[in-house]
Formats: structure tokens, C-alpha cells, sequence
């Protein structure tokens, strides 16, 4: 098989959740351009994504979702069935992050970080997962999780968070053992700092702090995680299932 073929997404649908601004517009345009039709799955609208993918002439559509509530998940994954008529990508992007401490973070808002942050990837990818299983699908199902799962980046506190990417990490690896039998893979990738409103919008000193450690000196842009995504939607990756891949810079090295 040719290397292009292998890459290529052409006849293939995406999901791509939070594909409104940031990381997850520029993979919902990424997979457009890889030859996939795509639905964006926001809890806000994404008519800008939506523009960009059709101004190059491909296709998508949205639909209102929060990724924590099963019925609109599963509402929407119908909805994509019946407008597709297949699900083989899934891209779990949608997530929120907390500067609070320990002893500060009240158990609502801990339990709402991870309930985005996990739960929703886990309601997602089941209810998506039983759609390819009904259908005999051979998907790829992509988690964004963070380096924050892997390390405890300073100076800012943030256990939800960190804990709710870990746990994507290892629900990733679960999973992947799982749905092997149903030729489902499904992987991680795990971002350092990224050059999107997450981590540019707030306080300078934080930013001033982190980049001393970093060994490249700067923030990745969400096009640097591109080439992750596509390997791991795509046939190339025939293989490769729960894996951790880390797009860092070599910032958890340190």
C-alpha cells in the first residue's frame, strides 16, 4: 500500500469534539483536508470550523452536544449515521482546565473538570464504540490527553486536571484492550504547552515560569499535533493501539 493511500482519509467520517476554536479546529480542518467528512460536536456553535472546511470544499456539519450528558452524545452520534452513514474517527478534544489548589478547588468544580475531561471521553467513545461494533466498523478512536497526565507541571496547581488526563491515559489503554477484538484501536496523544487561549491567556508569570523548562524554548502549535492525529486516524497505524503519543517538545523529559 502507498504511503499516500495509507494516510488518506477519503470516504471516511470524523467526530472531532470541542472542534470549535483552538486544537480542535485546526484537526477538524486537518482530517477535512485528509479526505474525511466531519462533524463537529460543540456545546457552542462552530459555524468559523464549519466555513473553513467548506471554503476547501469538503464537508461538515454540527451539532449542539455536551459530551457529559449521554443523550445528547448519543442523539448525536445518530444524527452523524444517518447524515454519513458511517463513524470511523473518532477525536475526543473537548476538555476544561482549573488553576486551584488542592484545598481550594470546591468538589463541584473537581467533579466538573473530570467529568468533561473523562467521563465525557468515556461517553463518547462507548457510544461511539457501539456504533462501529454494530456495524463492523474498524475505527480509530484518538484521545487528547495532556502531559499534565503524565507529570506535575509547576508552578500552577491544578490536581483536577491532572488527574482527570491521567485517567484519560489509562482509559485510552483499557479501551484499546477491550475493542481489540472488535479491530477497534483506540490511542492517546498528550500535548505540552500548546500556543492556544488554554495556556496563552493566562497570568505571566505563569508563562514566565514555564519556559525555562522548556528544552525548545516555546509553546507547539496545535498544527504540530496534526501529524499524531493523522497517523492514528489513518491505516498507517494499523498497529498502534493503546499508545501514549507525546507531543511535548521534550518538556516531561525535565
Amino acid at each position: 500500500m502507498y504511503l499516500d493511500e495509507m494516510n488518506g482519509l477519503y470516504g471516511k467520517t470524523a467526530i472531532v469534539t470541542g472542534g470549535g476554536q483552538g486544537i480542535g479546529q485546526v484537526i477538524a480542518l486537518g482530517l477535512a483536508r485528509a479526505g474525511a467528512s466531519i462533524a463537529i460536536l460543540n456545546r457552542t456553535n462552530a459555524d468559523e470550523t464549519i466555513a473553513m472546511i467548506e471554503k476547501e470544499g469538503g464537508k461538515a456539519f454540527f451539532v449542539p452536544c455536551d459530551v457529559t450528558n449521554e443523550p445528547e452524545v448519543e442523539s448525536a452520534i445518530d444524527k452523524t449515521m444517518k447524515l454519513y452513514g458511517s463513524i470511523d474517527v473518532v477525536v475526543n478534544n473537548a476538555g476544561i482546565c482549573m488553576h486551584k489548589s488542592s484545598l481550594d478547588v470546591t468538589i463541584e468544580e473537581f467533579r466538573r473538570v473530570v467529568d468533561v475531561n473523562l467521563t465525557g471521553v468515556f461517553i463518547v467513545a462507548r457510544a461511539a464504540g457501539r456504533v462501529m461494533i454494530e456495524k463492523g466498523i474498524k475505527g480509530s478512536i484518538i484521545n487528547i490527553a495532556s502531559a499534565s497526565g503524565l507529570i506535575i507541571p509547576r508552578p500552577q496547581d491544578q490536581c483536577s486536571y491532572n488527574s482527570s488526563k491521567a485517567g484519560v491515559i489509562h482509559l485510552t489503554k483499557s479501551l484499546a484492550v477491550e475493542w481489540t477484538e472488535y479491530n477497534i484501536r483506540v490511542n492517546s496523544i498528550s500535548p505540552g504547552y500548546i500556543a492556544t487561549p488554554m495556556a496563552t491567556e493566562v497570568p505571566e508569570r505563569l508563562r514566565a515560569a514555564w519556559k525555562p523548562l522548556m528544552p525548545m524554548g516555546r509553546m507547539g502549535t496545535p498544527e504540530e499535533l496534526l501529524p499524531a492525529v493523522l497517523y492514528l486516524a489513518s491505516s498507517a497505524s494499523g498497529y498502534t493501539t493503546g499508545s501514549d503519543i507525546v507531543v511535548d517538545g521534550a518538556y516531561v523529559c525535565i
